[in-house]
């Protein structure tokens, strides 16, 4: 059976400083991410074990997958985050991805208030997500508590700000907005674009 694996940064822990310290980065990846990747891959195990011995059960399955889906998320939305930063990030997008902004959600500087928003605003803890809708075809902008509910099904992230307190906390103290503003600076437009066209493509196909 497959499992999950903690990926490799593509830059250094102290790449993304000032606005993300090395300290604080390396917590992030090494324990927090690391501790879904573990999670997801533990609960895989116990749901297969469950099976095997025909022990599935209503209660027991329920808090199986509701544990797997928090960690799988975890990790994925992680995964994804780390690829939208870069030390070299920040400005804003162009090509298509441009354009598809200025039509759903009314341009960039709207759709940058509106994800900053949707970030700093999410009751306890969870994402701001800039996200592919495949049935309307469009762009969206959804608010993700923990890491899995209140969304689309179908949607495609393709922008994840983490606002969970570990992302922030020890460095902002409890001032997510001053974080979220950093986060842009680092937002790599290369990586937000691919996605953008490999979803949109999908959805086309």
């Amino acid at each position: 059976m497959g499992t999950y694996a903690l990926p490799d940064l593509p830059y250094d822990y102290s790449a993304l400083a000032p606005a993300i310290t090395g300290e604080i980065l390396e917590l992030h990846h090494a324990k927090h991410h690391a501790a879904y990747v573990k999670g997801a891959n533990d609960t895989l195990e116990q749901i297969a074990e469950a099976r095997d011995k025909d022990a599935i059960t209503p209660t027991g399955l329920v808090g199986l997958e509701k544990t797997f889906a928090f960690n799988l998320s975890g990790h994925v939305l992680h995964s994804i985050f780390w690829q939208n930063l870069s030390p070299d990030g920040g400005d804003r997008p162009d090509g298509a991805l441009a354009t598809a902004i200025d039509e759903h959600l009314g341009g960039f500087e709207a759709f940058r208030k509106q994800l900053t928003t949707a970030t700093a605003s999410v009751q306890g803890s969870g994402w701001g997500v800039l996200a592919w809708e495949p049935v309307g075809k469009r762009l969206i902008v959804e608010q993700v508590y923990d890491h899995h509910g209140n969304v689309g099904q179908g949607t495609t992230p393709l922008l994840v700000f983490d606002a969970w307190e570990h992302a922030y906390y020890l460095q902002y103290r409890n001032v997510r907005p001053d974080y979220v503003t950093k986060l842009w600076d680092l937002v790599n437009w290369t990586d937000v674009s691919r996605r953008y066209a490999a979803a949109s493509a999908a959805a086309s196909a």
